[in-house]
C-alpha cells in the first residue's frame, strides 16, 4: 500500500519511529504503553493516519518526550507556540520555587511577550530603550547610586 504522507505526517511517522527505536521499544510495546492499537500506531508511523492531539500526548508520554514536539511535527502547533508551552512547562515543573512564585513568573513572562508583540507590531515606543539594547554605562563623574 502506498504511503499518503499528507503534509508533515511522514515526518511525524519517521520521527516517532526514530524515537521508538531510541527507546528500544517494539511497535507493539509502544502501542500498549500508549494505549493505542498496534495497527493504528503502525499506520501513524507510515504516514497513513493523522493522530489526534490526545493520541500524540499518550504516545509522547509513553516515549517520555515532549508532546508539543509531536504537535509541531503533526502540524497541530507551530514552533513559536511550542516554545511558549515548553517555557511554561519548565516554569511549572521547577521544584525549587513555590506555586505563587511560578504564577508570578508566568505573569511576568506573559507581560513581556505582550509588550514585545505590541512593539513588533507598532515599532519601538519613543523614549524607551529596546529590550535588546545594552544598559547605558554610568558616567565616570557621577557617584554610583546605592
Amino acid at each position: 500500500m502506498a504511503s499518503l504522507n499528507v503534509g508533515n505526517l511522514g515526518n511525524l511517522g519517521d520521527y516517532l519511529r526514530e524515537q521508538r527505536r531510541t527507546a528500544q521499544l517494539s511497535l507493539r510495546q509502544l502501542a500498549e504503553a500508549a494505549g493505542v492499537s498496534n495497527p493504528y500506531l503502525s499506520q501513524i508511523e507510515r504516514g497513513l493516519r493523522k493522530p489526534s492531539a490526545e493520541v500524540l500526548q499518550q504516545v509522547a508520554k509513553a516515549l517520555r518526550i515532549s508532546a508539543e514536539t509531536l504537535y509541531v511535527r503533526a502540524g497541530i502547533l507551530d514552533e513559536k507556540e511550542r516554545e511558549e508551552l515548553e517555557t511554561r512547562a519548565v516554569i511549572l515543573a521547577d521544584p525549587s520555587i513555590n506555586e505563587r512564585q511560578k504564577q508570578v513568573l508566568l505573569q511576568i513572562y506573559d507581560s513581556f511577550r505582550k509588550e514585545n508583540a505590541a512593539e513588533a507590531a507598532s515599532g519601538p515606543v519613543p523614549g524607551t530603550v529596546p529590550a535588546s539594547a545594552p544598559a547605558p554605562a554610568p558616567d565616570a563623574d557621577e557617584p554610583p547610586s546605592s
